[in-house]
């Protein structure tokens, strides 16, 4: 069975990738921050039968990021990487005149140094694959200037970039990287808790990644919204 680390995975769209991943019969290596909602995703992921091995940790120790992929190795190895835990540096969002360094620098550590070291970490065993990919999690705000999103968005550019440069230097891989879209997740609540506009389901979205993994278009970014049109 195809092998998937997802980070961020308790909860929202990671959550919701991790069931239809196992739905098709993967085995996961799932991380979140939160033992306990991790936990509980775990028990409704592996009711597929597939394998789930659930670690709690945060995805910026080095150490926690090994332990991600030497438990996929005893799985049988790593066909996925889906980069998906996300900090936004300021809980509401603010300008960038109020933005704490603090958390610009935490924002640029979960979301793209983190996936970094999880892709150098994994870089073996995905190379070995009959089909290795890595996916990073992206924003709107990686591409588009909206106010108080700016460190948030920086940290989301500077991934997308680096998921470019790795598709480049891994020309055996296939490397995306995915604007999800707006979704009612509760980073999203966290972000603009004032916003009560419905936005749909992070379930929604998954079979846009899932025709990524059907079928293996180049590298590159791609929009959710523009691939499930094109499933239409």
């Amino acid at each position: 069975m195809p092998v998937a680390i997802i980070t961020g995975a308790s909860k929202g769209l990671g959550r919701a990738l991790g069931e239809a991943l196992a739905g098709r019969g993967w085995d996961l290596v799932l991380d979140a921050r939160g033992a306990e909602a991790l936990a509980d995703t775990a028990g409704a992921v592996s009711a597929h039968g597939t394998r789930v091995t659930a670690l709690p940790g945060d995805v910026t120790d080095a150490a926690h990021r090994a332990e991600l992929v030497a438990a996929a190795w005893r799985l049988g190895g790593v066909d996925l990487l889906v980069h998906n835990a996300s900090a936004l540096g300021a809980e509401p969002l603010v300008r960038l005149a109020e933005l704490p360094l603090e958390g610009l620098r935490r924002a640029l550590e979960v979301n793209l140094v983190a996936g970094l070291g999880l892709v150098q970490e994994a870089l073996p065993l995905l190379r070995a694959a009959r089909a290795g990919a890595v996916i990073g999690v992206s924003s709107d705000a990686a591409a588009e200037a909206y106010e108080t999103w700016g460190g948030y968005g920086a940290s989301k550019a500077a991934l997308d970039h680096l998921m470019a440069v790795l598709a480049v230097e891994e020309p055996a891989l296939r490397v995306w990287a995915v604007d999800p879209g707006d979704m009612a997740t509760d980073l999203y609540a966290a972000a603009v808790p004032d916003d009560r506009e419905p936005r749909p389901e992070p379930a929604a979205v998954v079979p846009a990644f899932l025709r990524l993994l059907d079928e293996r278009p180049a590298s590159g970014r791609y929009g959710a919204a523009a691939l499930l049109d094109g499933a239409r």
